[in-house]
């Protein structure tokens, strides 16, 4: 008998019960993608959708089939610029997080 729960469902009741986790996850996506490590940046997004709205739920939303979407954030997946926004932007109305960009010089 395992003694501890699943990685995944372990972050998934985190995301639903912790605003301020969730934020920095979607921020931490969106940061990935930013520094070009779109692997990470889906990966995160993947937990995020499931933990939230589901990917019935996003499909709904956003009008595109579900088996698309799960292609799309799949590891090899390559949403496009429309899409993807089209999922952050649900996500942010879904997940009460606004994302905004600020610019650093290094």
């Amino acid at each position: 008998m395992a003694l501890t729960r699943d990685l995944k469902e372990t972050v998934a009741a985190r995301i639903q019960r912790d605003a301020k986790f969730r934020e920095v996850l979607f921020s931490e996506a969106i940061n990935a993608y930013l520094a070009g490590d779109t692997a990470t940046g889906k990966a995160i997004l993947r937990d995020l959708v499931n933990a939230t709205i589901g990917f019935e739920g996003l499909a709904a939303e956003i009008r595109k089939p579900s088996k698309s979407l799960h292609r799309m954030l799949a590891p090899r997946g390559n949403p496009n610029t429309e899409n993807f926004f089209d999922i952050v932007s649900t996500l942010q109305k879904k997940t009460r997080v606004k994302l905004r960009v600020m610019a650093r010089t290094v």
